[in-house]
């Protein structure tokens, strides 16, 4: 038996777990529902609003019906019972015998119920069938001993104290068993005409007024639920011819924001709704106009870059040559002439950069760069993006450090593009480093390797962050550079992180220097959680500035934003 009780116990348990489950699964699905469904919430809410002026309605309507049949049972009792006091009163005239009281009683009651034609004691009337109840006996009874003839035991004291008072009293009262219980209305007057004091109470039963009450609630109840079903049809079908042109209207938007500026709106009539959806055509056309205005500007001006560009060449290789036959000769030049030989030998390095740079720039605006990635280790482009930096580094008094690991940091990556992109972050780290030393760090983990260049310079102020690797942008233009870059370099090097799927993040502090940091996923086309190494860098100090943001493939946002540091000129 233990046994059987504790299996039962535990079946309760389940299934107790299972409908709270279940409540909650309903509740979670009613909450979503009721956040995204608008047609769902005005229906909701007109039931709930209606539900309630419904029931108050109804229990005003059931009030006031059940009012006026008491009253007018309490009038019609009140004159019924008149009428039949005069009976008593004529048959118990001069009654003052102790022995004949309780006969005098009897005979009265059988006078008053004589015209009946029922058998169970009640009389028919206008206030509808009546028990008749005689009794004697003033404020000064001895309980059990007052004579009576009749039920009196359906008689309240608390009536009868009214009554023996000498004043006519109505009363609603129930009696009987809890499972067969009779409620009366009942009224009682004093006997005036006899030498002793004596009380008359008529019971009417009130059956005929619960049936008609319990009809009249049934009928509210079954009008209310009908009232509130209709109601939340017409609500729903109402809702609905509003809710319907707004979610077009919203499919249409979101179809638009895809890339289908085609799109538009069925205008149907001369409504508001038909107002909304001629707007919302005159808008998207609008803006179509314009997007395609901005990409055939964006075409035309990379075009005139990349014409610009390969345009200068043919110029720029004659003046290259006539340059370096001047500047083979310039020991025999004048000093004033040698020197304009060797700045504009020097202009024309730097000339050339930037062509190639724009001609770069402008094939990775046009999207037509590829990807040439294959398996190789990191370490050694490291190593030789170090070694082409160094001597640069010796001449403005840095050192630059490498950490590698002493494992393989092996990726699928584009080794040219990786090489410029660590150059381009090393150049900028001696250009910034006020001749302190440069820090090269690479990281590996099981799905991304990391390349991390840190400098102890300027570093980056707080509001440059958004320029940083902005196209020509220099935080501050006074200083000297000594890298002679073009001012396009990190921006290429964000055009090369984003063709690898990989992320370039900054951090920088003023006075404490800063950290770029190339995180590459080891496989093309697979996602990283997590970079091998941290930003801020481990010696950064807790007041340092940084804001790291993922760059995937489809970020179209300069890198620039993941920073909130100061930038550096050329970045």
């Amino acid at each position: 038996m233990k046994h059987r009780l504790t299996a039962l116990g535990k079946a309760t348990v389940r299934l107790a777990g299972r409908i709270i489950a279940f409540g909650r699964r309903r509740t979670v699905a009613f909450g979503e529902l009721w956040r995204h469904s608008l047609q769902f919430r005005v229906t909701v809410s007109t039931l709930a609003l209606s539900s309630a002026v419904v029931f108050v309605l109804g229990m005003v309507l059931q009030n006031q019906i059940t009012e006026r049949l008491l009253d007018t049972k309490r009038r019609a009792a009140l004159a019924q019972t008149q009428a039949v006091v005069g009976t008593a009163e004529a048959e118990l005239v001069g009654i003052s015998d102790q022995d004949a009281l309780d006969d005098r009683l009897k005979n009265a009651l059988k006078k008053i119920t004589s015209s009946s034609p029922e058998s169970q004691g009640t009389v028919g009337s206008a206030a509808g069938a009546f028990e008749p109840v005689l009794a004697g006996g003033g404020p000064d009874r001895a309980g059990d001993s007052t004579p009576s003839a009749g039920p009196l035991f359906k008689v309240p004291e608390r009536l009868r104290t009214f009554v023996e008072a000498n004043q006519v009293t109505a009363q609603i009262h129930t009696v009987g068993p809890e499972s067969a219980r009779s409620t009366y209305l009942i009224v009682g007057a004093p006997l005036t005409s006899t030498a002793r004091p004596l009380q008359l109470y008529l019971l009417f039963p009130l059956t005929a007024e619960q049936s008609t009450v319990s009809t009249v609630q049934n009928t509210l109840l079954v009008g209310g639920l009908v009232l509130l079903l209709l109601l939340a049809g017409i609500t729903n079908l109402v809702t609905r011819q509003v809710v319907r042109p707004v979610r077009r209207a919203a499919a249409a938007a979101e179809q638009f924001a895809g890339g289908a500026l085609d799109q538009r709106l069925a205008v149907l009539g001369e409504d508001d709704l038909a107002k909304l959806a001629l707007s919302y055509n005159e808008m998207a056309a609008s803006i179509q106009r314009q997007i395609r205005q901005l990409e055939e500007f964006g075409t035309l001006q990379r075009r005139f870059t990349s014409d610009v560009s390969h345009e200068l060449r043919t110029p720029l290789t004659t003046v290259r040559m006539a340059a370096d036959v001047l500047h083979a000769s310039r020991e025999q030049f004048p000093p004033g002439l040698a020197r304009s030989t060797e700045l504009l030998v020097d202009e024309l390095d730097r000339f050339e950069a930037l062509l190639g740079d724009l001609l770069e720039i402008s094939r990775l605006d046009a999207g037509v760069e590829e990807l040439a990635a294959e398996l190789i280790d990191l370490t050694p482009i490291a190593a030789r993006a170090a070694e082409q930096v160094r001597v640069l580094a010796g001449s403005a008094g840095s050192v630059i450090e490498l950490d590698l690991p002493d494992e393989p940091a092996t990726a699928e990556v584009d080794a040219r593009r990786v090489e410029r992109i660590l150059r381009n972050l090393l150049a900028n780290a001696v250009d910034h480093s006020e001749g302190k030393p440069v820090r090269l760090r690479v990281g590996v983990n099981r799905n991304a390797v990391a390349v991390a260049v840190r400098d102890y310079g300027v570093g980056l102020r707080s509001g440059e962050a958004d320029l940083v690797f902005n196209r020509f942008w220099r935080a501050d233009p006074s200083r000297n550079r000594r890298t002679g870059g073009t001012g396009l370099g990190l921006a290429i090097s964000h055009e090369d992180a984003r063709l690898h799927g990989g992320v370039l993040e900054a951090w920088g502090a003023p006075g404490e220097g800063a950290c770029f940091r190339l995180t590459l996923p080891r496989r093309q086309g697979e996602s990283f959680e997590e970079s091998p190494l941290p930003l801020p860098p481990e010696d950064a100090p807790p007041t340092g500035n940084g804001v790291v943001r993922p760059l995937t493939a489809e970020t179209t946002i300069p890198v620039a934003e993941l920073t909130t540091g100061q930038q550096r000129e050329d970045r």
